[in-house]
């Protein structure tokens, strides 16, 4: 036990830093497993972060107002003083004032411009303290690392103690010749392509950290999935009449808005248990099948930028269940008042750009994942309908396209057609629907 390190948490794949906003505990403190310890500030979201472990708190490595990369160690607790002696304090991280970050911020962008990730051979001897802590990157940097073949021990990273970061490994991967590919590319041409320079007129803006992120992480996640998109229309026109039925008395009872989304949630969690590979995840040579059912629900922020929360064992909640999860997972993305929790583990994700009028669209599928649904706007169209005595007449249907982005390295045609057709299928011939 000894001492337990609590480090900075990653609150979404697209999110590399966070700022200590503020302490709740001092050092000396006692602190109860999960009671909030500090408090911490992201692009998109502001939450408290709750202690890893019960003990004291030893050390605040990181001071208020700080901004450090996650998984950085942020303060120390001490779970057990015998064994704490023995700990050598000597390599402990020095606390960072904010001035001694605003200075050097000035020198940091010249330097990671000048760093890149690079193949080197360990002096550190395993086990060590160094080598863990070099080789202790976030969870999805070890996950890219695996799909790609990469040995994180075997690279040196731009990160707090030389941890390998993301975007060293995202440099690395770029660095990485091509079979037959030219490693010498010509002045003013990059890694894909020339190089853009602007016109008398233009106006020039460096990206935002959140932008920036979000390119880093998109670019990533289209070079490790093999990305296949099938596109199926819905009919809808159940799902609307039970909806237009229950909503004045369910809104009524919930006081929660009752919209399309938690039909459809329900309909896809039900078809994940029947088509498992469409809830997996790539790990190297082998397929990890989950068996819990968390849909991650794509949520737009203002004025710009994108997070992603998660709606834990969606299968076991009724359709109430998932209106209160939905509605509240989006509210408080919007008021930036996750927790760290609230972000991890998706296992599918559906998106709904048909909110904005997006009839359809081929979405890029989150790393870790083999699949992410894009609903496009629902609308009324004309339909030819076969009656029952076999006559054809026009009627006006309520429909959707429905897109499902897979990864073709696990998920074949065949697996992700048979997915949308009995998904279709649920949804058109649903008849009653328990609240």
């Amino acid at each position: 036990m000894a001492l337990v390190d609590v480090i900075m948490p990653q609150m979404g794949e697209s999110i590399a830093e966070g700022t200590v906003s503020r302490w709740l505990k001092r050092v000396g403190d006692a602190v109860k497993r999960d009671e909030p310890l500090f408090e911490i500030s992201t692009d998109k979201v502001d939450a408290e972060i709750p202690s890893p472990s019960a003990g004291v708190l030893v050390e605040i490595v990181v001071a208020e107002g700080v901004t450090v990369e996650i998984q950085t160690v942020v303060a120390r607790l001490e779970t057990d003083a015998a064994a704490a002696l023995s700990v050598p304090m000597a390599r402990a991280e020095p606390v960072v004032s904010a001035s001694e970050v605003a200075v050097a911020k000035p020198i940091a962008p010249a330097v990671a411009a000048a760093t890149v990730a690079t193949p080197v051979a360990s002096s550190a001897a395993p086990g060590s303290f160094e080598e863990r802590v070099r080789s202790k990157s976030s969870p999805l940097v070890r996950k890219m690392a695996a799909e790609h073949g990469v040995e994180i021990a075997g690279l040196t990273g731009t990160g707090i103690a030389g941890r390998v970061t993301r975007k060293d490994l995202a440099a690395h991967l770029a660095n990485t010749p091509v079979p037959s590919a030219s490693m010498h590319a010509p002045a003013g041409v990059g890694a894909h392509g020339p190089v853009p320079t602007p016109w008398p007129g233009d106006t020039v803006e460096p990206m935002s950290k959140i932008r920036r992120l979000t390119s880093e992480h998109m670019s990533l996640a289209v070079r490790t999935a093999a990305h296949v998109t099938t596109l199926f229309e819905v009919d809808l026109t159940r799902v609307a009449r039970i909806r237009s039925a229950m909503r004045k008395e369910f809104e009524a009872q919930t006081e929660q808005k009752l919209t399309y989304l938690p039909f459809i949630f329900r309909a896809v969690a039900q078809q994940l248990k029947q088509h498992p590979v469409l809830n997996a995840s790539v790990a190297g040579d082998s397929i990890i099948y989950r068996k819990q059912i968390n849909i991650g629900i794509a949520v737009a922020l203002e004025p710009s930028g994108l997070i992603v929360p998660v709606m834990k064992r969606a299968d076991e909640l009724s359709l109430t269940g998932l209106v209160r999860a939905a509605n509240d997972l989006a509210q408080r993305a919007r008021s930036k008042r996750l927790s760290p929790t609230d972000v991890q583990d998706a296992t599918f994700t559906v998106t709904n750009p048909g909110v904005f009028g997006s009839l359809m669209g081929t979405p890029i599928i989150p790393v870790g994942t083999t699949a992410i649904l894009c609903l496009g706007a629902i609308e009324k169209r004309p339909k030819v309908i076969a009656g029952a005595d076999g006559e054809e007449t026009i009627a006006i249907r309520t429909c959707a396209y429905f897109a499902l982005s897979f990864d073709h390295r696990v998920v074949d045609g065949a697996d992700a057609d048979r997915f949308m057709s009995d998904l279709k299928k649920a949804l058109e011939t649903v008849s009653d629907v328990s609240p």
